[in-house]
């Protein structure tokens, strides 16, 4: 797998990490011997990003992590992003406050069993809080030694040049896919001009962009896709058949639609890193092949004939999806 660096002063990891929200029920009910089960496999397949959050089954995720890390007898292998600021108070979903950080950050420490986060980010921003405050709230973590680095999650390009004078900024995540071009709206130029990595979320469509992409029955069980406006008639039938046409040329290449979907991010530039997530351990190896594939700028045409920029049907958030994450255009 073709190595990236996670951020201007970082380190060098793997360019396809492994989004660890698949550890929860978010797309339906997980197994927790599975997901250490996938954690071996991340580690064999040289896997060396691991994305967490506090959010994700209401710490589950991290315990899980944890309780793995633990059972290596102290040597971390991974480089850990965990995430904050986002709450289950239906009047307050959202808290960037110094005292929420502080306690959230606490218990991540402890539930993960390591003395510092890798990468720490702000999940969503709270509009109650200049980015300013709040970064400098981060920023007291790193001088701490509690967190190595700093980063935020959906947020406009204008908002990570606030934040980096502040601070420098190692990373921003964002949905980023053949299905999801908004980043190129300003945010994939403004990381890369602040030295900031660009880490894709859901770099395979949330299925649409695999060789099994989920069907009516599946999404009824999963409430996130359910409610999700790709995924719902007609846009699903007509996201299907973009699907369809883009699995004829991924065999064309002699490769998986996963493996491609994952390597044309990949070309978006030297600052992309694409954190896929899944439970299956075949899929995953799919996923990873995509960080050693070489895609030239005819194949990047050839995909980018069938998949025209614009051509997923359905927004990507549901307006109450939308709640959180900063628009920018």
């Amino acid at each position: 797998m073709r190595k990236k660096k996670l951020g201007i002063n970082g380190p060098i990891v793997g360019a396809v990490g492994y989004g660890a929200m698949s550890f929860t029920d978010f797309y339906g009910p997980a197994d927790d011997k599975n997901s250490a089960r996938i954690l071996d496999v991340c580690l064999e397949l040289g896997i060396q990003h691991i994305d967490t959050s506090n959010v994700y089954g209401m710490g589950r995720s991290e315990t899980i992590i944890g309780e793995w890390l633990r059972s290596k007898r102290g040597n971390n292998p991974f480089t850990i992003a965990t995430k904050v600021g986002i709450t289950r108070n239906p009047e307050n979903r959202f808290d960037n406050s110094k005292e929420h950080l502080t306690s959230e950050l606490d218990a991540s420490l402890k539930r993960l069993g390591v003395e510092a986060i890798d990468l720490y980010y702000i999940h969503r921003r709270d509009s109650r809080l200049e980015i300013e405050e709040v970064t400098e709230t981060m920023a007291g973590f790193v001088s701490e030694g509690k967190v190595k680095s700093i980063g935020f999650s959906e947020i406009a390009p204008s908002s990570l040049r606030r934040a980096n004078a502040v601070h420098p900024i190692a990373a921003v995540q964002s949905e980023y896919s053949l299905s999801t071009r908004a980043p190129e709206l300003g945010l994939l130029q403004a990381c890369e001009e602040i030295g900031a990595a660009l880490v894709g979320f859901s770099p395979v469509g949330r299925g649409l962009l695999t060789d099994r992409p989920h069907q009516e029955e599946s999404i009824s069980k999963m409430p996130f896709l359910a409610t999700n406006p790709r995924f719902i008639e007609p846009n699903l039938s007509h996201n299907l058949s973009y699907n369809s046409r883009f699995r004829a040329v991924a065999s064309e290449f002699g490769v998986p639609a996963a493996s491609l979907a994952v390597a044309w991010l990949l070309t978006r530039g030297d600052h992309v890193h694409a954190i896929p997530g899944t439970r299956n351990v075949k899929h995953l190896k799919e996923l990873v092949l995509g960080g050693s594939l070489t895609v030239s700028a005819e194949m990047c045409e050839r995909i980018e004939q069938v998949l025209p920029v614009g051509w997923a049907h359905g927004d990507r958030y549901s307006t109450e999806q939308w709640k959180g994450p900063e628009r920018f255009s």
